[in-house]
C-alpha cells in the first residue's frame, strides 16, 4: 500500500508547488526554447499524470468525488492551460481575451449548438427545406414568428441557422444577427486584424495542442504513450476501462459489473449509466493483475449471445493524457469564440496537409478515426468542428470537400459500428449536402461497420454540410456526390437473386442491422436533392444524368424483387419477408419524386432521363420470360395480338420503380409541353403500349384477385403488401404511377384493344366474348360466380379510374392546387375530420408539406372542439357536387360511408339521392384520346352484357355494385359528350357521339335492346329502387343531348332552355309523387299511434290496483328529497335550526333502498340486515398548506389534534351504489379467487389491487376500497323544554369528567359504590349501554373503521387501537371541509347543489361517525373527549395538549361533538342534553376559532373614511383583540381600524361555518333554509341562524365574558403562541385560500426551454432524458431514469413516484414535458396518461409532439384537471383508464 499512501500525499507536494508556479514565466520560458513542441509535451508529460486521474480514494463519498473533480478543474487550468493562454496572447489572458472580443467582428452566423431536448423552430413558408432550424431566441426575434411554423424538440448535435442566407427564403437574420454595415464592407481575411506576432504565436499553440489532442484521442496502445509524453518514473497503477456499445442492455451491463467488481446494485447502475453517457467508464483502479482478472470475468459474461462488452486495462498516464486530451479540445473551442481571426487559424491549422499527403490533415485523422473513439471524445471534437470549420464559410467548403471524398469509408465504418448515428462524424451531411453546391464512401463504410447510433458518429454531420444548396451543387459536380452515394448504397445491399434483384428474404439480425444503417445514406440522398437549381451548367446537367444511371441501376434492382405465386391447395407454410422491400421503397418515394421535380426543370435533362429510364425498362421487360405463347382475342368485331400470361398462375411482382419513375416522366413530358414542342427528339416511336401496360395491370389484376379472395392461402404478407400499395405513404410512386402508366398506354393505343387485353388479364375475357354473352354464363362453382363477380366489378373500376382520374398535372389540365382541394373533399365527404386526420391522409411532399392549409378554408369550415375532443373541419355544402363515388383513394370501406353520409345529406336537403359523376376536368393533349375509351365497341358490348342480367336477374349471377358502375360509366360518356357540344362551334368537330350508339339494338347474333332501351326498362324495376335515381338522371342527360343536338344541327346558336324545362316537368312529376307518398305515410303513422295509446288506456284501468301500489312507492322511495326539501307544513314563521335544542325535527321516515346485486329492497334498520355503500378512502393532501411536512410515523403519530395547515387528511369519497353486506362479501371473494387464479397464469397489473382491499363496484366500476355502513337516523326523543345555561354545563361536564377520571384510575373490581361522590345526579359511570345495531351492522362497521385506519396510517389493521374512531372522524371532517371548498370555488350554493352520490356519501359517512364510538370501547373515547376539551377549556391534569393555533377548529369541533355521545348515553337521569351540549361545543369552538384568526390576522392599515359611529360588532371586536393584546403584549401589533378587523373576521370564519352547516345538516337531518338553496348574497344571517348563533359573534364572547376570559387568559398563556408569532413555526392565515395546480406557461415551448436547461440533479450535469414537471408543486423531475431512482418502503422508484409520496400522499400529477403528456400516478402500480392542456390551432393536443404545431394552453381543459384533483377523482380516472385499456405489456408506471 505504500505506493498508494505516497500518491496520496501527491496533492500536498503538488500544493507547494501551485504556490511556486507561475504561468506567465513559464509561457515566457516556453518562448525562449528553441523547439516549443518539446518543451510543451515535457511540461505535458511532467505535470497531466500527477493532476489527473490519481485513482478514486478509498471510502470516498460524492461530496468527496465532487471536491476531488473542482481541485482537478482548478490545477488543470493554474498548472497547464494559464501558461498556454500567456503563450498565446502574450499578456494577462482575462486582460487578453476581452480585447480581443472588443475588436472582433461578430459573426452573423448564429451557430448556437443544440442541446437535447432544446425547442427548435423551422418556418413551414421560408425554411429551404426541414432541416433549417432556429433557436428560441433567435426564433422570437424573426420575422418568421407570424408565419406558420413548425415547433420540435432537438436531439441535440445540430446548430441554429439563423444568419445562414442560403437557408431561408426570406428573413434570414434575426433582430440579433442582422448584420451591420461596417460588417457587410469587410469581407477580408479575419486573421489580417490580429497582430503578426499573435498569428504566428497562435500558429503554433493551435497546432502543438491540436496535434497532442489528435494523438491522444486517436492513440492504441494501452500502457505506453506517445514520444515525449512518457511519465518521468512510471508506476504500476492501471484502470480497467469499460466502454459502450449498443448491443448490450442496461440489465446486462449492470449484472456483469457486479459479478466482476463485486459493487452493489447502487454504484453498478451508477457505472452503467455514465458509460452510456459518456461513452467509458473506470470500473476498477489498481496494479495490473488486478484490472486483468476484472477484464476476463466482464468479458467472460458477456460473450454468451453477443459479441462482449468491449473492456481495456489501460494505464492510468495514458486516461489522464486522455483527459487532459478533450480538456484541451474544449479549450480550443472556447478561446476561438472571442475572435474569427483565431477560428480562422485553427481551421488552417486542422486541415493542412501533413507530409503524408492524402487524408493526412488533423481533422482527417479525426474524421477516419471516428468509428475507434468513444462517446465522449467524439460529441467533443464534433462540438470543436461545429465551432471552427462549420462557423467558418471559407473553410466549411474544403472540409465538405475532404468529407464528401473520404464518404465511402467512413460511411461503411459506421456500418460497422455500435453506436448511433448522432454520435457519427457522418451525421454532419446535413449540414453540408444540404447547401445546394460536398470522401462520402469511406466515411459511410466506417459507420456502417460502428457499433453505436448515428448520432454519434462522424457520418452525423452530413447534414450539416449536405443540406446547403451551393456546397451540395458543387459536391455533385466536383466530387460526382450523388454517384457515390447510390453507389455506396447499392454496395452495401450484396444480397441478390438470379435477375440480380435485391433478395431480403431471411435476414440475420446482424443483416438486418446493418439495412437499418444503410438506410441514412438514403437521408443523405435526400439532402442533396432536396432543393432543385434553378439553373443549370453543363457540367451539373453531366453529372446528374450520371447520378441517374447509378439510381436507375439501383431501381432495376429493385424492379420486381419480392415475386409472388398463388398458393393453391395448401396454405403457405412461411410468411415470406415483405417489410424489407416496402422500407426501402417508403424511403426512396421522396427520392423518385424529387428525381422528377429535377428533371422537369430543364427540358434537355428531361428529354435523356426519358429516354434512360425508357432503356431500363426495356432492358428489365427483355429478361421476361413470358414472351413466348402468342395468343389472339376477338371482341366486339376487334381483334388484337397478345400473350398467354394468367396473374393467378405465373409469378407477379408488386415492385416495378422502373416502371413507374418512366410514367412520371411521361406525365412531365406532357406538363412541360416537351412532348408537343419536339417530338422529333423523344424516342416515342420506340414505345410499345401493350408491354408499357403490361406490369402495372399485373399488379392491378393482383389487386383485384386479393380481394375477390383468390390469394387467401397466401397469408398476411400478401395483405400488407396490397394495403402499402394503396397506403398514403407509398401510392404516390406506387399505385397512382400504376393509373398513370395505364392512362399513357391507352391514350397510344386503340381503346377496343386496350380493353381486351384489360379483360383477358383479368382472366375474364370468355364470360363477355362468348356469343349469348347476354345470357349469362351459367356456372355451377358458387364460389366462382362470387369471384368472377368481384373481378367484374374491380375491372369497371378500373376502367373509371383510367378515365375519370385526371387530377394530376400533366394527365388534366390542372394545378396541384386542385389536385389537394379533391382529396380534401373526398376525406371530409367521409365524415367531418380533424387537421392531423387530414394531413395523414394527404401524401407528404420531401418537405414534410401537404398543401393543405393553402386549399382547406376554401372547402372547409372549423368547428372549435369543447373541453373534451378536437376541433373539426366540414366540407362546406357547395362542394357536394364534386364529389365522386369511385374516387381511387378510397378503400371499400370508406367508400361505402362517403357513399351513405352523401346519400343522406342529400335527403335531408330533399334532392334526389343520385350520385352522378361529377364534371371531369379536360384531358391535356398527349392524354387526349383516352375519353374514346368511353364509346368504344366492346365497353358498350360491357354494358349491354351488364344490364341485361340486371333486366333479367337470375340466379345471384350479377351485383348491384356492379350494375352501379356500368351506370357511373354511362353517366361519365354523356358529361363528356355534353362538354364537348358546349365547347363545339359548329356540328363538324363533335366526335363523340355516344348517345348515337347507345340507341343501337345489339347486333344480329344477340339481338336484345339497345342499352338506352335496357335502361329504360329498369327505371321502374321494384328491385333497383336504389338506383332508381340514378337513372331517371341519365335519361334526362340524353333527352338533353339530344335537344342540344337537334339545335345544333339546325342553327349552330346554342341555348338550352328547352331542355331545361323538360326537365323540370320530369322533376315536377316526381317531386309530386314523393309528397303523395310522403302524405300517405304521415297517415299510416297517425293512425298506428292512436291505436296504441289506445291499447295503453285500456290496460291502465285494467290493472289499476297495480299501478296505484307502486305510485304510493314511489312517494316513499323519494322520502330523501323530501327530508332535503323544507317541510311545508309547519308554520313557515318557524326558522330552520340544525343544531341545539330548537332544531326542527322532520317526521320519521322509512328509508327503503334496493341492492345493486340482488335487486331486493330493504329497509334501513339498526337490527335489519345491514345495507353497504361502496367507497373510496384515500390520503389526501389537496388541502395542505404545507407540503415540507414529512408525513408522519405511523407507530406513534397521535391524529387527535389536526393541524390547521391540514398538511395529510383522509378523504372518502362513493359512487353511490347500495348492497347487501352479504351480498358484497359473495362479489368480493368472488374478485378475491379470480385474482389468485389470474397470478398463476401472469400478473399484470390489473387496475385495482385486491390485496389492498380494492375492487370495482359491480354496477358502475368504479374504484372502490371499503364499504359503509347505512345507518338509521338517530332521532333523539323531542328537545326538552330546558336548555342549560352554558356555565351549568360546564360545570355538570366538569363533574363528569371527574367521575369518569376516578373510574378509569380504580380497578374495576372495587366498584363499590354506585356514584362518586363529585357526579351529577343519575350519571353512572359503570352503566354498559346496549348496542343498538345487529351483529351484521356491527361486523360491517368494523370493516369500514378498519379500512380507514389501514389507509389513514398505513399500518396493519388493529381493532384495539386506540386511534380507530380519530381516523372515522377525522375523514368525515376532512371530507366535509374539502366538498365546502369546492362549492365555494365554484361559487355553487351550500346545499342542493351536490350530486347525489356525494350527498349519500356525506350523510351515511357523518351518521356512521356519529355511531362508530359504540364499536370502540368506552373508556378510549372517554379519554379522547377528556383531552380534546382540555384544548378548549385547559386542564392541569391532561399533558401535552397543543396550543390553539396548532389546532383545525373544524376538527376539533367535529371529534368532540362524536365523542361526547359516548360521555352522554351513561347518563340516566332522563335529562336529554345532547343538543345543547352540541350547541355549547359549537359556541365554545366557535370561540376559540375567532381568537385563532385575530391572533393571525395581518390588517394592512387602510385609512378609510368610516363613519364615525361605529357599530356594535366592531366594538366588541376591537375590544377582544385588546384584550389578547394584554395577554400577548407586543407580540401582536396595534391596530387601529375596527371595520377592518371585523371585515377580516367575518371573511376568516365563514369557511368553518360553512362545514358546520354541513357537518349539523347531515348529522340531525334537518331541512336547509332557502336562503341557502341559491347561490349569492344574505348568506352569512341565514348560515348564523341556521346554526342558531348570533349574526354578530361576537356576542358569544360578550354574553360569556366571565367565563370566557379565564379561558382566553389560558389560550394565551401556552407557550406555543408566543413562539409560533415569533416565526418559530408556520402560520396558517385564514381563510385558508384555495390549493390550485401550478400556473402554466401559455406558450409551450417556453416550457420545452425550460426542461432543455434542466439538468439531471444527480448524475453531474448531465441532461434529463425525460423532465417532468410535478403540476402540484412546479417541481422539476428526472423521470424514467436509473440515475434518479430511490428506495421506497425497500422497492426501487423513478423520480415521479418517489415526489408522490412527499408532495401528494402517493398520488401525483405530471407533464411530461418531452412528450406533452399529462401522467397521473397513484401509489406504486397505477396511473395512466390523459390528454394535456396544450392545444394547437386546430384544437387538438400533441402527444409526443411528433406534428410540431405550436400549442398553446387551453384554460378550460387545465381547470377541467384541476377540478379532478381537487375533487379527488385521479385515482378514479385511473383506475377506468387502466380498466380500459388492459394492453398484454404492462407500463411499469413506479419507474416513471
Amino acid at each position: 500500500m505504500a505506493a498508494a499512501q505516497s500518491d496520496r500525499d501527491l496533492p500536498s507536494a503538488l500544493c507547494s508547488e501551485f504556490l511556486n508556479f507561475s504561468a506567465k514565466d513559464t509561457a515566457s520560458r516556453w518562448l525562449a526554447a528553441p523547439e516549443l513542441q518539446q518543451e510543451v509535451y515535457h511540461h505535458l508529460a511532467l505535470y497531466v499524470p500527477r493532476i489527473l486521474c490519481l485513482g478514486p480514494s478509498r471510502g470516498s463519498s460524492s461530496r468527496e468525488e465532487q471536491r476531488e473533480e473542482q481541485r482537478e478543474e482548478l490545477a488543470c487550468q493554474l498548472l497547464l492551460l494559464a501558461p498556454l493562454e500567456w503563450l498565446l496572447l502574450g499578456e494577462e489572458p482575462a486582460s487578453g481575451l476581452a480585447l480581443l472580443q472588443e475588436k472582433n467582428l461578430p459573426s452573423p452566423l448564429c451557430g448556437h449548438v443544440f442541446k437535447v431536448g432544446e425547442p427548435t423552430y423551422s418556418c413551414r413558408e421560408c425554411a429551404a427545406d426541414p432541416t433549417c432550424v432556429l433557436c428560441m431566441q433567435c426564433f422570437l426575434g424573426s420575422v418568421h414568428k407570424e408565419h406558420r411554423y413548425r415547433m420540435t424538440t432537438s436531439g441535440g448535435g445540430g446548430f441554429c441557422d439563423c444568419g445562414d442566407a442560403e437557408a431561408w427564403k426570406k428573413g434570414p437574420y434575426c433582430h440579433k444577427h442582422t448584420p451591420t454595415d461596417s460588417s457587410r464592407h469587410s469581407q477580408e481575411d479575419p486573421v489580417a486584424q490580429l497582430p503578426a506576432d499573435m498569428v504566428a504565436r497562435g500558429y503554433s499553440v493551435f497546432s502543438i495542442i491540436l496535434k497532442y489532442a489528435v494523438d491522444m484521442l486517436t492513440w492504441e496502445q494501452e500502457d505506453q504513450l506517445p514520444e515525449g509524453l512518457a511519465p518521468p518514473e512510471r508506476e504500476d497503477t492501471f484502470y480497467c476501462m469499460l466502454f459502450n456499445d449498443e448491443v448490450h442492455t442496461y440489465e446486462q451491463v449492470i449484472y456483469t459489473l457486479q459479478k466482476a467488481v463485486n459493487c452493489s446494485q447502487k454504484e453498478a447502475v451508477s457505472f452503467a449509466t455514465t458509460v452510456d453517457r459518456d461513452g467509458r467508464k473506470s470500473v476498477r483502479y489498481g496494479d495490473f493483475q488486478f484490472c486483468e482478472q476484472a477484464k476476463s470475468v466482464i468479458v467472460r459474461n458477456t460473450s454468451r449471445q453477443s459479441k462482449p462488452l468491449r473492456v481495456q486495462v489501460m494505464h492510468s498516464s495514458v486516461v489522464a493524457h486522455q483527459c487532459f486530451a478533450l480538456k484541451a479540445l474544449s479549450w480550443l473551442g472556447q478561446v476561438i469564440q472571442y475572435s474569427d481571426g483565431l477560428r480562422r487559424i485553427l481551421c488552417q491549422v486542422g486541415l493542412q496537409r501533413g507530409p503524408e499527403g492524402e487524408n493526412s490533415s488533423l481533422v482527417d485523422q479525426l474524421m477516419l478515426n471516428d468509428s475507434k473513439m468513444w462517446k465522449g471524445a467524439r460529441n467533443i471534437y464534433h462540438q470543436l468542428l461545429m465551432n471552427s470549420l462549420l462557423m467558418d464559410l471559407k473553410y466549411k467548403k474544403i472540409f465538405a470537400i475532404q468529407f464528401a471524398k473520404n464518404y465511402r469509408r467512413l460511411q461503411t465504418d459506421f456500418m460497422e459500428d455500435d453506436h448511433e448515428r448522432v454520435v457519427s462524424v457522418t451525421s454532419l451531411s446535413v449540414q453540408l449536402f444540404t447547401v445546394p453546391t460536398m470522401s462520402y464512401e469511406r466515411l459511410q463504410c466506417d459507420y456502417v461497420r460502428d457499433d453505436h447510433d448515428r448520432e454519434f458518429s462522424i457520418t452525423d454531420l452530413s447534414v450539416q454540410i449536405f443540406t446547403v444548396p451551393s456546397l451540395a451543387r458543387m459536391l455533385m459536380v466536383e466530387e460526382n456526390l450523388m454517384t457515390t452515394i447510390i453507389r455506396t448504397f447499392v454496395d452495401h445491399l450484396r444480397h441478390r437473386d438470379l435477375q440480380g434483384r435485391f433478395q431480403f428474404d431471411r435476414y440475420t439480425a446482424q443483416q438486418a442491422f446493418k439495412f437499418g444503417r444503410v438506410q441514412s445514406l438514403i437521408g443523405d440522398l435526400k439532402y442533396v436533392l432536396i432543393s432543385r437549381p434553378s439553373e443549370w451548367s453543363d457540367q451539373l446537367r453531366l453529372k446528374f444524368l450520371e447520378g441517374l444511371d447509378a439510381f436507375l441501376e439501383l431501381l432495376k434492382c429493385m424492379q420486381g424483387m419480392d415475386p409472388v405465386v398463388r398458393q393453391v391447395g395448401q396454405h403457405i407454410e412461411m410468411e415470406p419477408e415483405w417489410e424489407a422491400a416496402f422500407t426501402l421503397q417508403m424511403k426512396l418515394t421522396h427520392i423518385i419524386s424529387m428525381i422528377q421535380e429535377w428533371c422537369s426543370t430543364d427540358e434537355h435533362v428531361l428529354i435523356e432521363a426519358y429516354r434512360k429510364c425508357l432503356n431500363a425498362l426495356s432492358h428489365c421487360h427483355s429478361s421476361l420470360p413470358d414472351g413466348e405463347q402468342p395468343i389472339s382475342l376477338t371482341l366486339a368485331g376487334h381483334c388484337v395480338e397478345t400473350f398467354r400470361y394468367q396473374v393467378s398462375q405465373d409469378k407477379v411482382s408488386i415492385h416495378l420503380p422502373v416502371c413507374r419513375l418512366l410514367a412520371g416522366l411521361h406525365v412531365l413530358l406532357s406538363r412541360t409541353e416537351v412532348a408537343s414542342r419536339f417530338p422529333e427528339q423523344l424516342p416515342l416511336g420506340e414505345l410499345s403500349p401493350p408491354l408499357l401496360i403490361e406490369l402495372p395491370l399485373r399488379c392491378l389484376v393482383l389487386c383485384a384477385q386479393v380481394h375477390a379472395g383468390m390469394w387467401r392461402r397466401n397469408g398476411f404478407s400478401l395483405i400488407n403488401q396490397i394495403y402499402y400499395y394503396h397506403n398514403v405513404k407509398c401510392r404516390v410512386e406506387m399505385f397512382d404511377k400504376d393509373v398513370i402508366m395505364l392512362q399513357a398506354g391507352a391514350s397510344m393505343m386503340d381503346p377496343n384493344h386496350f380493353l381486351m387485353i384489360v379483360l383477358s388479364r383479368f382472366e375474364l375475357f370468355h364470360i363477355f366474348s362468348s356469343a349469348d354473352c347476354r345470357k349469362r354464363y351459367r356456372e355451377a362453382n358458387k364460389d366462382m360466380v362470387q369471384q368472377n363477380n368481384t373481378l367484374i366489378e374491380e375491372m369497371l373500376h378500373l376502367i373509371i379510374m383510367v378515365v375519370c382520374e385526371r387530377y394530376v398535372s400533366g394527365v388534366g389540365q390542372v394545378e396541384p392546387f386542385d389536385e389537394v382541394r379533391r382529396e380534401i373533399i373526398h376525406q371530409l365527404s367521409v365524415r367531418p375530420m380533424a387537421h392531423s386526420e387530414l394531413v395523414k391522409a394527404l401524401p407528404e411532399n420531401g418537405n414534410k408539406e401537404t398543401g393543405l392549409e393553402r386549399v382547406i378554408d376554401t372547402v372547409a369550415s372549423f368547428k372549435k372542439p369543447g373541453v373534451t375532443g378536437r376541433g373539426l373541419y366540414e366540407l362546406r355544402p357547395e362542394w357536394n357536387k364534386h364529389f365522386n363515388l369511385y374516387f381511387h383513394h378510397y378503400s371499400r370501406a370508406d367508400q361505402s360511408k362517403a357513399e351513405e353520409a352523401q346519400r343522406k345529406l342529400r335527403r335531408q336537403n330533399g334532392e334526389d339521392t343520385a350520385l352522378p359523376p361529377p364534371l371531369p376536368p379536360p384531358l391535356c393533349p398527349l392524354f387526349g384520346s383516352l375519353v374514346n375509351l368511353l364509346q368504344c365497341d366492346v365497353v358498350l358490348a360491357m354494358e349491354g352484357a351488364v344490364l341485361q342480367w340486371a333486366v333479367e336477374p337470375s340466379g345471384g349471377c350479377w351485383t348491384e355494385s356492379m350494375l352501379q358502375r356500368v351506370l357511373h360509366l354511362v353517366g361519365m360518356a354523356l358529361l363528356e359528350e355534353q362538354q364537348q357540344l358546349e365547347n363545339s362551334s359548329g356540328d363538324d368537330d363533335v366526335t363523340f357521339n355516344y348517345t348515337c350508339k347507345i340507341t343501337r339494338p345489339g347486333e344480329a347474333p344477340s339481338t336484345s335492346g339497345s342499352v338506352l332501351a335496357l335502361l329504360e326498362s329498369l327505371q321502374n324495376a321494384p328491385h333497383l329502387e336504389v338506383h332508381k335515381d340514378l337513372i331517371t338522371w341519365i335519361l334526362k342527360m340524353v333527352v338533353n343531348i339530344k335537344t342540344m343536338r337537334e339545335r345544333t344541327s339546325s342553327t349552330s346558336t346554342v341555348t338550352i332552355s328547352q331542355g331545361q324545362g323538360l326537365e323540370e316537368t320530369v322533376r315536377d312529376k316526381d317531386k309530386a309523387e314523393r309528397k303523395r307518398k310522403a302524405e300517405m305515410a304521415r297517415l299510416r303513422r297517425e293512425k298506428i299511434m292512436a291505436q296504441m295509446s289506445e291499447m295503453q288506456k285500456h290496460f291502465i284501468n285494467e290493472n289499476k290496483e297495480l299501478f296505484q301500489q307502486s305510485l304510493e312507492e314511489l312517494e316513499a322511495s323519494t322520502s330523501a328529497a323530501a327530508e332535503n326539501s323544507p317541510p311545508s307544513l309547519e308554520p313557515s314563521c318557524l326558522s330552520q335550526v340544525c343544531v341545539g335544542p330548537r332544531r326542527v325535527i322532520g317526521a320519521e321516515r322509512r328509508q327503503l333502498v334496493t341492492c345493486i346485486l340482488c335487486q331486493e329492497e330493504q329497509e334501513v334498520r339498526g337490527q335489519g340486515k345491514a345495507m353497504v355503500l361502496a367507497a373510496f378512502v384515500q390520503r389526501s393532501t389537496v388541502l395542505s398548506k404545507n407540503r415540507h411536512r414529512n408525513l408522519p410515523d405511523p407507530e406513534c403519530h397521535d391524529p387527535l389534534f389536526m393541524h390547521p395547515d391540514l398538511s395529510l387528511g383522509i378523504h372518502t369519497a362513493s359512487c353511490g351504489h347500495i348492497m347487501h353486506a352479504t351480498c358484497w362479501q359473495r362479489y368480493f371473494e368472488a374478485v378475491q379467487l379470480k385474482e389468485q387464479r389470474r397470478q398463476q397464469r401472469l400478473r399484470g397489473h390489473t387496475s385495482y389491487d385486491v390485496e389492498n382491499g380494492e375492487f370495482l363496484c359491480p354496477l358502475c366500476e368504479c374504484l372502490s376500497n371499503t364499504v359503509i355502513p347505512l345507518l338509521p337516523h338517530t332521532h333523539s326523543p323531542y328537545p326538552s323544554a330546558d336548555h342549560p345555561s352554558f356555565e351549568l354545563w360546564l360545570k355538570t361536564t366538569h363533574q363528569q369528567i371527574a367521575a369518569l377520571r376516578s373510574a378509569h384510575r380504580k380497578q374495576p373490581d372495587d366498584v363499590a359504590e354506585g356514584t362518586e361522590p363529585g357526579a351529577p345526579e343519575g350519571f353512572r359511570v359503570d352503566f354498559t349501554p346496549q348496542n343498538p345495531f345487529s351483529s351484521s351492522i356491527n361486523e360491517m362497521i368494523t370493516t369500514f373503521s378498519m379500512s380507514t385506519y389501514k389507509v389513514g396510517l398505513k399500518v396493519n389493521p388493529n381493532e384495539q387501537d386506540q386511534r380507530v374512531p380519530v381516523l372515522i372522524w377525522s375523514t368525515c371532517a376532512y371530507t366535509i371541509q374539502s366538498i365546502e371548498r369546492l362549492l365555494m370555488d365554484e361559487e355553487k350554493p351550500l346545499f342542493g347543489s351536490l350530486p347525489c352520490r356525494q350527498d349519500d356519501c356525506l350523510s351515511s359517512l357523518t351518521r356512521f361517525s356519529s355511531a362508530c364510538w359504540t364499536a370502540a370501547p368506552l373508556t378510549t373515547v372517554h379519554t379522547h373527549f377528556i383531552r380534546l376539551l382540555s384544548a378548549l377549556v385547559p386542564d392541569s391534569r391532561v399533558e401535552n395538549t397543543p396550543c390553539i393555533l396548532n389546532i383545525d377548529m373544524f376538527h376539533l369541533l367535529v371529534y368532540s361533538v362524536l365523542s361526547y355521545s359516548s360521555v352522554h348515553s351513561l347518563d340516566q337521569s332522563g335529562w336529554s342534553g345532547v343538543d345543547s351540549a352540541h350547541l355549547h361545543l359549537l359556541y365554545l369552538v366557535t370561540v376559540a376559532h375567532l381568537v385563532q384568526i385575530l391572533l393571525t390576522s395581518t390588517i394592512e392599515e387602510v385609512c378609510m373614511d368610516q363613519d364615525s359611529g361605529e357599530s356594535e360588532e366592531e366594538e366588541l371586536t376591537c375590544k377582544l383583540y385588546n384584550t389578547l393584546r394584554n395577554h400577548l403584549g407586543s407580540v401582536l401589533p396595534e391596530v387601529t381600524s375596527g371595520w377592518q378587523l371585523c371585515h377580516s373576521v367575518k371573511a376568516g370564519v365563514l369557511p368553518f361555518l360553512r362545514a358546520a352547516a354541513l357537518f349539523f345538516h347531515y348529522l340531525n337531518s334537518t331541512a336547509p333554509p332557502a336562503d341557502l338553496l341559491v347561490a349569492g348574497p344574505g348568506q352569512w344571517e341565514s348560515l348564523c341562524s341556521y346554526l342558531s348563533l348570533p349574526s354578530n359573534l361576537l356576542q358569544l364572547f360578550q354574553s360569556q365574558h366571565t367565563l370566557l376570559e379565564p379561558l382566553i387568559h389560558r389560550w394565551c398563556c401556552h407557550p406555543g403562541v408566543r413562539q409560533t408569532l415569533q416565526g418559530a413555526g408556520v402560520i396558517i392565515r385564514f381563510p385558508r385560500v384555495s390549493n390550485r395546480l401550478i400556473e402554466l406557461p401559455e406558450d409551450y415551448s417556453v416550457l420545452i426551454n425550460q426542461a432543455s436547461s434542466f439538468t439531471c440533479p444527480r448524475s453531474g450535469g448531465d441532461k434529463s432524458r425525460a423532465p417532468t414537471l410535478c403540476l402540484v408543486c412546479g417541481s422539476m423531475l428526472c423521470s424514467q431514469s436509473y440515475c434518479c431512482q430511490t428506495e421506497v418502503d425497500g422497492e426501487d422508484v423513478g423520480a415521479c413516484t418517489a415526489h408522490t409520496f412527499t408532495c401528494g400522499a402517493g398520488l401525483g400529477l405530471f407533464l411530461r414535458v418531452r412528450e406533452s403528456q399529462v401522467l397521473f400516478v397513484a401509489g406504486k402500480t397505477k396511473g395512466c396518461f390523459y390528454p394535456p392542456p396544450y392545444l394547437d390551432d386546430y384544437g387538438e393536443t400533441d402527444q409526443g409532439l411528433k406534428r410540431g404545431n405550436p400549442l398553446h394552453l387551453c384554460l378550460e381543459r387545465y381547470r377541467k384537471i384541476e377540478r379532478l384533483w381537487r375533487q379527488h377523482g385521479i385515482a378514479e380516472v385511473i383506475g377506468h383508464a387502466q380498466e380500459a385499456n388492459q394492453t398484454l405489456v404492462a407500463i411499469d408506471w413506479q419507474h416513471l
